[in-house]
């Protein structure tokens, strides 16, 4: 390994180091921060839940409450987790980031065939590792690391594929559909499908779409790997498939600000916020893609030898994959920044493809140091609580510290109980009921105790507060 190392380039080396300094820093500070609310608490419990109940069909929201928002990918990552690691931060973010490696792989073996060297491969990796949004998310329970996973193995299959380098990437391109299939739904497949569009309509390279890919036994491999759960899952809890593909995949789409969640609230945003998403949380890349871009638009590089044309097919290709989430979001008033990260490996594989043109200073390339660095000083005020995070384990954790009697008496919280706060209770925390005349118990209150449902303060004892929230113990 050392011998490889040192046969890179100058470049390739500082990508090398920067590439792993940063799975490293991300590694090492998944246990260092509690599980945020909403999104990571939320599905932190839903794999807590899978593991305590045995249902590994259905994830659940709740105790006896279906969760139909998604495919149980991102809950059977976290719930191996558990099972293999105990009920912890760690163990519920490390399968999420193995399989940010897995896309990592995959863009450092396709820059490798791209470009033919080691150095550049290297440089998409780091790239890719050190972009915000991809550091972020990767290492986070999300949905959205396993579909970008299935995405780039869809679109790394089929650029293989058309290069005609074996039979088999046509079948492992229905194999990463069905990957997205399990993570996200049929959102995969209007992805894959827009960036092939986009591609293939131009100079009519359709035509040769039929014979690149196995169109008959391809999608009978990628139902036999998705079908039988999506069946299975609706008999167990019937009314999964008109809520999930109707309701999420269509009026979460066109209907801003969705009152048909079942689980929350759509998040309405302005309809064409999706590229100002793009531009921060792909930072610190997003500049220097933009301007390479104009670069080469400026200087006009358009030599016909067929070497060229390749390469601008190859660049296309890439356009065409990293745009598609950008353009299908512009039309949506529902969209999250994470909505970007299926296209952030075809950005690094195009920051690369640009650079072996222009061959820039690698002195342009230290800014990805930003990223670890940003994110180890997070992690640190996480954990020191300079920051405070939004989670309901360090109250929680206090309380358990010096009234060990909380583990056995029943927690509630008034008005609402956030996800953290069902993980951190172990499923224990309730939501008070109007009528609770059933001391003693603890109680959970964001700002005043004084409100219709709540018990007599005088019956109250304040125990311990964490910012906007305080602990009593009524009896």
């Amino acid at each position: 390994m050392l011998a490889a190392f040192k046969r890179l380039s100058l470049i390739g080396r500082f990508a090398c180091a920067l590439c792993l300094s940063t799975l490293l820093v991300r590694l090492i500070s998944l246990g260092l921060y509690p599980l945020m609310d909403t999104t990571e608490a939320r599905y932190g419990e839903m794999a807590r839940i899978m593991v305590e109940t045995g249902n590994w069909v259905t994830p659940m929201f709740d105790y006896g409450i279906p969760f139909w928002g998604k495919p149980p990918m991102f809950t059977w990552l976290s719930a191996a987790g558990f099972s293999l690691l105990g009920i912890n931060e760690f163990a519920a973010r490390l399968p999420h980031l193995l399989v940010g490696f897995g896309v990592l792989l995959l863009v450092w073996k396709t820059a490798r065939l791209a470009r033919q060297n080691s150095s550049d491969a290297w440089l998409a990796a780091a790239i890719l590792a050190s972009t915000t949004a991809f550091s972020l998310i990767s290492g986070a329970v999300m949905t959205d690391t396993a579909l970008t996973l299935g995405i780039t193995l869809a679109m790394v299959s089929f650029w293989r594929a058309w290069q005609q380098q074996g039979r088999h990437w046509g079948y492992l391109f229905f194999v990463g559909l069905a990957i997205g299939l399990m993570s996200k739904g049929p959102l995969t497949l209007v992805l894959v499908g827009i960036s092939l569009f986009l591609w293939l309509v131009p100079e009519g390279r359709w035509r040769h779409f039929t014979a690149r890919l196995p169109l008959l036994t391809g999608p009978v491999l990628m139902l036999a790997l998705t079908l039988p759960w999506y069946m299975i899952a609706e008999q167990a809890t019937p009314g999964f498939l008109n809520y999930f593909l109707v309701g999420e995949h269509f009026k979460r789409f066109v209907v801003s600000g969705w009152q048909g969640d079942l689980y929350g609230t759509a998040h309405k945003e302005v309809r064409g916020m999706i590229w100002l998403l793009w531009l921060i949380t792909a930072l610190p890349w997003t500049p220097i893609l933009l301007t390479q871009f104009a670069k080469i638009i400026r200087v006009r590089e358009r030599h016909q030898t067929t070497k060229t044309k390749g390469l601008i097919g190859y660049a296309g290709f890439l356009w065409s994959w990293m745009l598609a989430p950008l353009i299908l979001f512009t039309f949506s008033g529902n969209i999250l920044y994470s909505y970007i990260m299926p296209g952030l490996p075809a950005m690094a594989l195009l920051i690369v493809h640009y650079q072996s043109r222009l061959c820039w200073s690698p002195k342009v390339f230290l800014v990805g140091c930003l990223t670890p660095a940003l994110l180890l000083a997070a992690s640190v005020a996480l954990l020191t609580e300079a920051i405070p995070p939004n989670s309901q384990k360090p109250l929680l954790q206090a309380a358990l510290q010096t009234q060990p009697e909380i583990a056995n008496t029943p927690l509630y919280y008034l008005k609402e109980r956030p996800f953290s706060g069902q993980f951190y209770s172990q499923g224990k925390a309730k939501l008070l009921a109007a009528n609770h005349h059933q001391p003693p118990y603890y109680l959970v209150v964001k700002g005043s105790i004084n409100s219709a449902n709540s018990p007599d303060a005088s019956h109250c004892e304040q125990r311990h507060t964490w910012h906007k929230h305080r602990l009593y113990y009524c009896y």
